[in-house]
Formats: structure tokens, C-alpha cells, sequence
């Protein structure tokens, strides 16, 4: 489970990318910075992808820096992975250059990428087979979603080969594909943030009882098709921010709004039944050169200045917390 959407753009130009990540508590997950002159080389077959980076990469990944599940780079593009339980065929090596594990992807868009149209070119340079390395001994079925200033498109593993649709919407969760979620929308048109006008019945009139009847129908599970719909009402009827900080705040406040409460959703892993948790929530400033997190144990967001960052080498860096309240005194 996963909420990804581009917020809109401030009045100032700001643009933002936020993204929760579901998932139980089973990864280490870390900070990864990749080297803007990384040069790397899919381990999904003996004839794998190799690339030679152009931009400096920071995001969030596990094991090894450029097992990437989220990130953004120095070019202004973000790209994000999101699960999608029973909607990813992956295909078999072709051993021709073209393969890679759906793990190594992100590094390589966000290396070489600086756009979502050469996000998609190199997407579809690629055969993402179904590459199960012994750090995490299964199948991962998931989505990729790429989002610059101005577009997004996601990349989709059918059975009949990897499909690239470019997203209009520019809000992404999971399964069932893309193209579901889009026809989908045509059921909530009549969402509206305004009240319903009071309506007479037999000489009484009827009114609103308070403020929000407009997204009445507006589902508010947790299942993935509920999310989709509940972050695109809720960035498609927000406000135009005035500027940077209103920008990445409003994003934080739609992203809070999808946090799960442990326990609430349960899921079948190796482990046994574990709880689905919002382990960490990203936001990608893509014009401020600025990524901000916050993870599952700690209430405040932390920022990383991307023009302050080296790049000079590929790194795993522990998440910064505090894990705790800012004790004040009154």
C-alpha cells in the first residue's frame, strides 16, 4: 500500500511530490545517496543494464544504495515504486543488455534522467525480469510512477509486456492498473467542496446540517481504488499554494491524512500475519532541490538540501530522528 501525487503548483512555481510507504515493518530501510558519475550494472542476468549516471540521486531505498523505493534527483525528476500485489508480470532475461530487476530501476531513470519523456524512453529500453536477490528472497510486484514539473507517467508490467500511460490525474496508489484507476474517476464527479443546496419537502425545507456534505460518497477505506480518489479530491479542490513552505506543507497535510494506525490493515508475509505501517512518508520539492521525510517513529519532518548534498560517492545513511515530541515550556 502506497499514496503518491504531485500537488498543485505554487504561485510561486514550487512543485511537490508526496508519497507514503505501507509496507510491514521487514526492510532497514535508509537514506541512499548515488554518485552523480555512478556507473552502474543490473546484477538481473549476466548481460545486464549498464548505465553511467549524469545527476546526482537521494531518496530512500534498503540494502544496498541503489535498491531504490523512492528518490528524486539533481535534474528535478522524482520516481517512486508502489506495490501492486497480483498486477506485475515480470519477463524472462533476455541477456542482450536490456535486463534489470525492478529494484535497480529508479536508480537508473533518476541517474540518467532528467525528464518525464526521457524517463520514459529509457523505461522502455528496459526488460524488467524478475530478479529475486537473497536480501529479499521474493518477488516484488510493484509500479513505477515519474513525475518532473510539469507531467507523470507510470510504467506497468503486463503479461503481455511493460506498458507506459501517461497520467493526467498525477496521483498513483496500487493495483488495479492505472487505466482502471482513471475510468474509475468517472464515478465521483459529483464531488464537490461546496454544500448541496437546502431542498423543500412538503413545505419544509432541508439544509445541510454543516460543512462537508459536498464529499459525501467520498470513500474513506483504505483499500487502494478509496485512496486514489480521496488524494485526487483532496489536491484537485485544495487551494493553490502562495509559496515554497505552504507548498511542502500542504503536502505533508494530505500525506497525514493517509497514515495508517497499526493494526487497522493486516498482511500475509513470510513472517506470518503483520501489520501494514506507514513507515516512512517522502515529500520531493522538484524546483527547491529539497526532500523532506518522515518515518513511522517520529513526529517531525526532516529536509535535505540536494544543492548542499555530495554526490562525489554512493552511500546508505541512517535516518535522522529524534524520536520524540519538542518538549516546549509554557
Amino acid at each position: 500500500m502506497c499514496t503518491n501525487f504531485k500537488h498543485k503548483t505554487a504561485k510561486d512555481g514550487t512543485v511537490c511530490v508526496g508519497r507514503t510507504m505501507e509496507f510491514p515493518d521487514v526492510l532497514p530501510w535508509e537514506l541512499c545517496v548515488i554518485a552523480s558519475d555512478y556507473e552502474g550494472k543490473s546484477q538481473a542476468s549476466s548481460h545486464g543494464k549498464s548505465w553511467t549516471a549524469k545527476y546526482g540521486v537521494l531518496g530512500i531505498g534498503a540494502f544496498h544504495p541503489h535498491w531504490l523505493g523512492d528518490g528524486m534527483n539533481t535534474a528535478g525528476l522524482s520516481a517512486h515504486v508502489l506495490y501492486m500485489p497480483a498486477h506485475a508480470t515480470y519477463y524472462p532475461p533476455k541477456n542482450d543488455g536490456s535486463d534489470m530487476g525492478i529494484l535497480e530501476v529508479l536508480a537508473f531513470i533518476l541517474g540518467t534522467c532528467a525528464t518525464v519523456a526521457e524517463a520514459k524512453e529509457a523505461l522502455a529500453s528496459l526488460n524488467v525480469v524478475d530478479f529475486v536477490p537473497p536480501e529479499v528472497p521474493l518477488s516484488l510486484p510493484l509500479h513505477v510512477i515519474v513525475y518532473d514539473k510539469e507531467q507523470s507517467a507510470v510504467a506497468e508490467f503486463h503479461p503481455d509486456g511493460m506498458k507506459i500511460t501517461d497520467n493526467p490525474t498525477q496521483v498513483a496508489t496500487n493495483a488495479p492498473f492505472i487505466e482502471w484507476h482513471l475510468t474509475n474517476v468517472t464515478n465521483y464527479l459529483s464531488l464537490t467542496p461546496d454544500n448541496p443546496e437546502p431542498v423543500s419537502i412538503g413545505g419544509t425545507t432541508f439544509a445541510a446540517s454543516g460543512q462537508g456534505q459536498g464529499f459525501r460518497g467520498l470513500p474513506a477505506d483504505e483499500n487502494s481504488p478509496s485512496r486514489f480518489i480521496r488524494v485526487l479530491a483532496n489536491k484537485e479542490y485544495s487551494l493553490p499554494p502562495e509559496d515554497r513552505k505552504a507548498a511542502e506543507m500542504d503536502t505533508i497535510r494530505i500525506l497525514h491524512g493517509f497514515d495508517l494506525v497499526p493494526g487497522t490493515v493486516m498482511e500475509e508475509t513470510p513472517h506470518g500475519i503483520m501489520p501494514m505501517l506507514t513507515l516512512w512518508s517522502t515529500v520531493c520539492n522538484l524546483t527547491g532541490q529539497r526532500y523532506l521525510y518522515n518515518t513511522n517513529q517520529d513526529p517531525l519532518w526532516y529536509e535535505i538540501d540536494l544543492g548542499k548534498t555530495d554526490f562525489s560517492s554512493s552511500r546508505m545513511v541512517a535516518f535522522t530522528t529524534s524520536g520524540d515530541f519538542t518538549e516546549v515550556a509554557v
